[in-house]
């Protein structure tokens, strides 16, 4: 089979199993499986394919169509301009996280920080790139995680520029930060099934928040006044519905300039908040 029937085979195949941009995830992974850069595909529609490249490519479009997401059978995911490595240790980054490390700004550009809950490592490395001033840590309760993250910093170049350390929220941590960010855990239980498959590929302990959804992150709002410095910012990505309980929250814990910040599709998605 040419290049292009093998393209619009597997589009169709990807398509009867409800994958969404079924064209797009099919081009990512035929250039993947081949070596090539999407672009280069268009130039070669009309080359056949051996059965040593064929089957590679049929192993990746049949996990796919099973709802394994894409970014795992990459390998990577490009987020805030550079290319970090992804797989099942860590939650898959959120295009809506970008804009948490966007809106971010730091008043001493040697501010300290710390990503509460890290993952991959994504907001902690690419706050390091954006502030490189800055001192740096990022926590998790997954050592796991943490092994992909330390890996993605060496990959960046940042090994130094960040310390990892493994941790339940900032417990047993007697620092104060400038800023403390966090992406939490903020799915209910009870929503479970109502997620979509690839969700489920990443692991539970970077979804779910409890019972209602925010339980871990008003742990870390109780935390938090101990652990900054005297007008330090609590920057928080959260789910949707929470903004209005979770701001109360703050308001009871002495927090001020409280704003729920919108992300690109216009939901509140941040709370930014600060304290002393």
């Amino acid at each position: 089979m040419t290049l292009l029937e093998v393209l619009q085979l597997s589009t169709e195949f990807l398509k009867k199993r409800k994958i969404d941009n079924a064209r797009l995830n099919v081009e990512h992974l035929l250039a993947h499986a081949l070596g090539k850069k999407r672009i280069d595909l268009y130039l070669e529609f009309e080359r056949e394919l051996d059965e040593a490249e064929l089957a590679p490519l049929r192993e990746l479009i049949r996990r796919r169509g099973e709802g394994e997401p894409l970014q795992h059978l990459l390998g990577t995911v490009e987020f805030c301009g550079n290319v970090f490595k992804i797989d099942k240790r860590a939650l898959v980054p959120r295009p809506e996280t970008e804009n948490l490390v966007e809106l971010l700004k730091l008043e001493n550009p040697k501010s300290t920080i710390v990503d509460v809950g890290t993952g991959s490592g994504v907001i902690a490395l690419s706050l390091a790139s954006k502030f490189p001033e800055a001192e740096v840590s990022a926590i998790d309760i997954s050592e796991d995680a943490l092994t992909l993250a330390r890996e993605n910093a060496e990959r960046l170049g940042l090994t130094a520029r960040v310390q990892f350390r493994k941790g339940d929220l900032l417990e047993k941590n007697s620092e104060r930060f400038d800023l403390i960010v966090a992406n939490l855990p903020y799915i209910a239980m009870q929503d479970r099934q109502s997620l979509a498959r690839e969700v489920l590929y990443d692991p539970e302990v970077a979804l779910f928040g409890g019972e209602r959804g925010d339980e871990i992150i008003r742990k870390l709002i109780e935390q938090a006044p101990s652990h900054l410095q005297p007008n330090g910012l609590l920057a928080l990505e959260i789910g949707l519905g929470q903004s209005e309980p979770l701001g109360d929250l703050l308001s009871q814990k002495k927090f001020h300039d409280i704003e729920t910040k919108r992300d690109y599709q216009s939901l509140p998605r941040f709370l930014l908040a600060r304290y002393g």
